[in-house]
């Protein structure tokens, strides 16, 4: 089984209808506490680490195999509980991460501030040392109108937003809410986005993880 852990709702669905149509026979388990995302942008990330810890700890105990986490700015402390856990910890931006890495020009776009220093420290660290040029961009206003629940006009303001860049090489959708952002854009630069590459990273894991408790 497969914990992910969310700090909204909207992940539920997105992550489901993901696993239905490439990995019909993983199960899934959701964790959802928005209050993490709340604290973690007024107080830094390492203020949950703690919780979420233990939140994860309570799904490793209900059997879950390996943890997702889909939320871009808690991700790295969602990994660093790996090994307090004794299973696999992924960010859902990691894969996304590696792609843009081997990229030499790179915007990165977001709706929350917190969410583009642990998303461009992903990407350096993906690249390894090879040279990236990083730009970022903060679609201001976008994030008011997903915590109203005007989802069409928040996907629409980063949509728009993305068709405004030039001179990258790769654009990168920093948090896994933007995902279907990317069909409305115009940019003929590629728009990369989270949630499938990121699940099925996590499939693999767990596919891994009950192949060698068969052996």
């Amino acid at each position: 089984m497969l914990a992910l852990l969310h700090t909204s709702f909207v992940h539920v669905p997105v992550f489901d209808a993901l696993r239905d149509a490439d990995h019909p026979e993983l199960a899934l388990r959701h964790l959802v506490d928005e209050e993490l995302l709340t604290r973690a942008r007024a107080e830094g990330p390492d203020a949950v680490a703690s919780d979420v810890e233990s939140l994860l700890m309570t799904a490793v105990e209900a059997g879950a195999t390996a943890v997702l986490c889909t939320c871009s700015t808690i991700g790295g402390v969602a990994e660093d509980a790996a090994g307090a856990l004794g299973v696999p910890v992924l960010r859902v931006d990691r894969p996304m991460a590696a792609v843009a890495a081997s990229a030499g020009r790179v915007a990165v776009v977001a709706a929350l501030e917190s969410t583009l220093e642990p998303t461009l420290a992903l990407i350096r660290q993906e690249a390894a040392g090879r040279p990236v040029d990083l730009r970022t961009l903060l679609v201001e206003g976008a994030w008011e109108r997903f915590e109203a629940g005007d989802h069409d006009g928040y996907l629409d303001a980063v949509a728009a937003a993305v068709d405004g860049i030039t001179g990258v090489d790769v654009i990168v959708l920093a948090q896994a809410s933007m995902a279907d952002a990317a069909g409305r854009t115009t940019n003929g630069a590629p728009v990369l986005s989270s949630p499938r590459p990121g699940l099925t990273a996590a499939a693999v894991r767990v596919a891994k993880g009950a192949a060698d408790a068969a052996r």
